[in-house]
């Protein structure tokens, strides 16, 4: 299974839906990175020394920085949804697609 690094706007209760998935998944609050007002490529430099693919509602900051910076363990971006179990099935449907995820783009949107 995957190794993520959620953002600190990702939902926790899908962050624990993916673990119950069987992904290896990392908060921003567990790597005391969180209310720190970090910038956006340093968390992404943050998710690629800790070898995971990024996970985030943060779409267009994201998308760009995917542009910026090609060499990442990929990054997942999701619109928010509310029914939490439903949308890590989303996330972890769309990433098991791929052997790898690195340097992947990945857009998950609400149903």
């Amino acid at each position: 299974m995957a190794r993520l690094y959620s953002n600190e706007n990702f939902p926790l209760p899908t962050v624990e839906a993916m673990r119950r998935l069987g992904h290896d998944v990392l908060t921003s609050l567990e790597s005391g990175r969180a209310n720190q007002k970090i910038s956006d490529s340093e968390v992404l430099a943050f998710a690629i020394y800790e070898a995971r693919a990024l996970i985030t509602l943060n779409r267009r900051h994201f998308v760009k920085l995917h542009d910026l910076t090609p060499a990442h363990r990929g990054i997942i971006v999701c619109t928010f949804d509310a029914n939490f179990e439903d949308q890590a099935a989303r996330v972890h449907s769309a990433i098991t697609a791929f052997e790898s995820l690195d340097g992947r783009l990945v857009r998950v949107n609400r149903a």
